[in-house]
């Protein structure tokens, strides 16, 4: 461990908590609170109200005495909104991941994972047992050459907005792919949730893959619905199967009520204000905008997230800790959170920022980049 430590320090890549205070005075574009919900008032209190009703925890996994009234509500809504037959909540959406690609394959099925997916995409992977092919990046056409070599059960593996750059998988040609193939797909939308598709409904939505017979959906209750947890969504014979073989659900604790109940009054604010998905998206878009102007180089966005790439990962940190001294907090990720090496900032655009704000953190930004 002290050689590690030591190799990480020499590599500029050491990392820390920094706890935040309740009430920050930076401008928050670090947070994956796309639709600015963490805060709403409909939301804490619908949280707080549920912990009163059925206590601070869930008391046990889903099977025993974790699951409430709250939970089927929740499930129900969601696949209802997503446009899928059923829907199973779980306690994280890193648990929803390795439920849903231990659960849907096993030893000798084929998983084609996308380069660029989420580490716990890549854990599922692992924990599968399953055969993996990692082929390039939003790459239908790799994907389906792998899929022409393999006979037996095939799954395709893909975020649907990936975390790094903001950049969206071309979902439909992925689909098409499987289906010429017999094989299934799997898609990780929690950067898609509330904010692509019609009314924030998803990627998947979007792609017109809801309710698809051959398509499995996972979700995270904490970025857009502003809570915590996970979902999967697809046909209800794939949800029954997860809920009797997915070692990520029956072995954890169920997702805690405060988490659920917060989640259900943010998804039903979404269904009353549809327009803050299209504004996270605006967002997003003028902050790419202006970022370019100012010579930047900034990943043009697909979704809520913006990346500006950095020359190194020491340039990164000092560009964020500048950011944060100029009262912007920024997200700042380096290797081995990015699959191709290259240190960036990542930026949350969220729905409820103002022109103002905009146009002051990309003040902020511009001044503190660092040369080259």
């Amino acid at each position: 461990m002290d050689e590690e430590a030591a190799a990480r320090r020499r590599a500029g890549l050491v990392r820390t908590l920094r706890p935040r205070p309740a009430a920050s005075p930076l401008l928050d574009l670090a947070s994956n609170d796309y639709l600015g919900l963490a805060r709403h008032p409909a939301v804490t209190a619908a949280a707080a109200d549920a912990a009163r009703l059925w206590g601070a925890g869930a008391t046990g996994s889903r099977l025993v005495t974790g699951s409430t009234g709250l939970h089927a509500e929740l499930e129900a809504e969601l696949a209802d909104f997503c446009g899928f037959e059923a829907a199973l909540v779980l306690s994280s959406g890193y648990a929803a991941n390795l439920a849903a690609v231990t659960a849907l394959t096993a030893r000798g099925t084929l998983i084609v994972s996308d380069a660029a997916n989420h580490a716990s995409l890549i854990d599922g992977c692992r924990l599968s047992r399953a055969v993996t092919a990692v082929v390039p990046h939003a790459d239908p056409g790799a994907a389906a050459k792998v899929l022409d070599g393999h006979e037996g059960r095939a799954v395709v593996l893909t975020d649907a907005v990936f975390s790094v750059d903001g950049d969206a998988a071309p979902l439909d040609r992925l689909a098409a792919v499987c289906r010429e193939r017999g094989a299934a797909l799997i898609v990780d939308d929690a950067h898609g949730l509330g904010v692509l598709g019609e009314g924030g409904r998803g990627a998947p939505y979007a792609a017109g893959l809801a309710g698809s017979p051959d398509t499995a959906v996972t979700v995270t209750l904490s970025k857009s619905l502003g809570s915590q947890g996970g979902a999967v969504l697809g046909p209800a014979r794939v949800i029954e199967h997860l809920v009797n073989t997915a070692r990520a659900f029956i072995f954890d604790t169920g997702l805690a009520p405060a988490a659920a109940g917060g989640a259900l009054a943010a998804l039903r604010l979404l269904r009353r204000e549809p327009e803050r998905a299209a504004r996270a998206r605006a967002v997003a878009a003028s902050l790419h905008e202006r970022l370019t102007a100012a010579g930047l180089a900034s990943v043009r966005p697909d979704a809520a997230v913006v990346s500006v790439r950095a020359p190194s990962p020491e340039a990164a940190l000092r560009w964020a800790a500048d950011c944060r001294a100029g009262g912007l907090a920024v997200g700042c990720f380096r290797p081995p959170s990015v699959p191709d090496g290259v240190s960036r900032l990542r930026l949350t655009a969220r729905a409820d920022l103002t022109d103002d704000q905009i146009e002051r953190a990309v003040a902020v930004i511009v001044a503190a980049a660092p040369a080259g």
